[in-house]
């Protein structure tokens, strides 16, 4: 620290800390006595706190600091996406991004885009004044499944999923549950009258992280809905049930496993399976490059054919989040 003018430099320092959802006030000793002006300060960071962390001076005019803090051994695997409590960009991925091609009655290909935003940021504004408003995202999924062997190449179908939500991670080592999300979200295809298919759902998704060595990671990510309003499609529940069931194995971002099942309450259902192993690493931020493998066999692969069973697909291509 500098000293400003002719007032003398302390020998303790008060400084507020600000994560998503936890302020803390910090003192920071002395290491040293002032040495032209200038003073060396240290304190412990509170082990409950990680990820994305505020600090400034209290009772005195400070530029607001931004520090990424990690555990011990939570080094994030390189895939693009964040460990609960790690530090992450307003603008980041959500779902899964990819572009696949396979054949089977025909070329198709499936290719998914998929992002968050948070709409507050702890430095500035209602963020800085009220931490837990940081856990606010808007987040939108696209997918589509093109027909590449039709003559003019048509898009099959097309899903929208904006949702809003609610994210929480875990700060502390005693909370079963490493992060959770809660919303709203809608899809729909933009169809004509006949086919046109949208739902609206409220949902939560609980998150469970299990760490191997070699930074290897065991993700349980279920994701828990009831529809609010399903009136174009009344029957949807027998064939997607009311939760995803998502398993996912991270094994130090080379490898990346995931399994999405669903089962409807007519006891009929769908099962995708992913494989994405990292090609090269991409110059936009964490995030890397992925060959991508699917396959995908039962009901609804898209939101149009939600009680159609088409044939058991396989596709390969191209990731960037897998």
């Amino acid at each position: 620290m500098a000293s400003a003018g002719a007032e003398p430099l302390p020998d303790e320092l008060e400084v507020r800390l600000r994560a998503e959802i936890e302020q803390r006030i910090v003192v920071l000793r002395a290491l040293g006595p002032a040495e032209n002006g200038r003073r060396s300060y240290a304190g412990d960071m509170p082990a409950s706190m990680s990820g994305n962390v505020q600090l400034d001076l209290v009772g005195r005019d400070s530029s607001m600091l931004q520090l990424a803090v990690a555990r011990p051994g939570e080094a994030p695997p390189g895939t693009g996406r964040h460990a609960p409590g790690e530090y992450e960009p307003p603008l980041s991925e959500n779902d899964p991004m990819y572009f696949i091609v396979g054949e089977h009655d025909g070329w198709t290909a499936r290719f998914q885009l998929s992002f968050k935003y948070r709409l507050f940021d702890l430095g500035t504004g209602f963020g800085r004044d009220q931490p837990w408003l940081a856990g606010f995202y808007f987040g939108y999924t696209q997918n589509s499944i093109w027909d590449l062997s039709s003559q003019s190449k048509p898009f099959r179908d097309t899903s929208y999923r904006p949702q809003f939500f609610w994210k929480w991670d875990r700060s502390d080592e005693k909370t079963f549950v490493d992060s959770l999300r809660f919303g709203l979200e809608h899809e729909s295809n933009g169809g004509d009258a006949t086919n046109s298919r949208s739902i609206n759902i409220v949902f939560i998704r609980p998150e469970w992280h299990h760490s191997f060595a070699n930074r290897h990671e065991l993700q349980f990510i279920p994701k828990f809905y009831s529809y609010i309003e399903r009136d174009e499609n009344p029957d949807i529940a027998q064939y997607r049930g009311y939760a995803d069931w998502q398993l996912r194995y991270d094994a130090a971002g080379e490898w990346v496993a995931t399994l999405l099942g669903r089962y409807g309450t007519s006891g009929k259902g769908s099962l995708q399976v992913d494989l994405s192993k990292r090609a090269r690493d991409l110059r936009f931020g964490p995030v890397g490059g992925y060959f991508h493998l699917q396959y995908f066999t039962g009901y609804g692969e898209s939101i149009l054919d939600y009680n159609v069973r088409r044939p058991s697909q396989l596709r390969i291509g191209f990731a960037i989040v897998p």
